[in-house]
């Protein structure tokens, strides 16, 4: 990898994390698309240490929120009424909301990783991620207030996240589809959807920090994982600045043909080869 290679790709992590059109499927799929041989071990762990550029970005934009959760929280335990609060309930549906991911995360690690070698898999999931916002965004009433969350709907939220550990099923997609589905306005199940992937953007790469002893060339290799990170931050926190204005009055339609256009023109870039 070159220091390049690792701007490109930490632009691209930063720029669609947050937007649903799948991180995971550009950092598999631009490398095959450019026709960049990289090595597979170094890849992974790229593309998941490059999230804590975005999780820095995330932690960052909701910063006032996530104290504000975080006294109520805690403020609640210590009370003895944890659910009192709405902020302090939303502490809790972030942390029931993780658990599925988390499971998924632990028991599909080995299956995951060689997902992101596969750019076919990628692309029909990709296709997945554009029929679910359509059909989210086409048959849900957006009417409810994230207020009025209940437990049933993190863990159904959560359960949306959990699919998309693979690449290619928009996480962001996946977990506003999943809101939208339980009838949340756009804007708060993009603000749920966000705070739900501090978490297991967090988790994910701990555990990736394992995996970098391994990495060939470690040494030239951090800088470059440095590089992504800083970019990744950066794009990220005005992805999503410009992404929840979006959605003040637009729909998450064009981002589903932009991922179902995609993943045709990768099959037939498949085909062709």
């Amino acid at each position: 990898m070159t220091i390049i290679q690792a701007v490109i790709l930490g632009i691209v992590q930063g720029l669609t994390e947050f937007l649903p059109v799948s991180s995971s499927a550009h950092l598999v799929l631009v490398p095959f698309l450019l026709n960049w041989k990289l090595d597979p071990t170094q890849a992974f762990v790229f593309d998941v240490l490059v999230q804590l550029g975005t999780l820095t970005a995330v932690i960052a934009y909701f910063r006032k929120d996530l104290l504000t959760i975080f006294k109520a929280w805690a403020g609640g335990i210590r009370a003895r009424t944890p659910f009192a609060e709405a902020e302090s309930r939303l502490g809790w549906y972030i942390i029931l909301g993780t658990i599925p991911a988390g499971l998924a995360g632990l028991l599909l690690k080995d299956k995951v990783e060689a997902a992101f070698s596969d750019p076919m898999m990628t692309a029909v999931m990709l296709f997945i991620t554009a029929i679910l916002l359509t059909l989210a965004e086409v048959f849900t009433k957006k009417t409810r207030e994230l207020e009025h969350l209940s437990w049933l709907d993190a863990l159904i939220v959560g359960a949306f996240q959990a699919i998309s550990i693979f690449p290619g099923v928009s996480r962001s997609g996946a977990t506003i589809s999943g809101g939208l589905f339980r009838g949340l306005n756009r804007q708060d199940a993009a603000r749920y959807s966000f705070l739900l992937s501090i978490p297991i953007m967090a988790a994910a790469g701990l555990m990736a920090f394992s995996d970098l002893l391994a990495v060939p060339g470690l040494s030239s290799f951090l800088p470059l994982v440095l590089v992504g990170f800083i970019f990744a931050a950066l794009v990220g926190y005005f992805a999503i600045r410009w992404f929840l204005a979006f959605l003040k009055s637009k729909s998450l339609l064009p981002f589903a043909l932009y991922c179902a256009l995609l993943s045709v023109v990768v099959l037939l870039v498949m085909g062709i080869s």
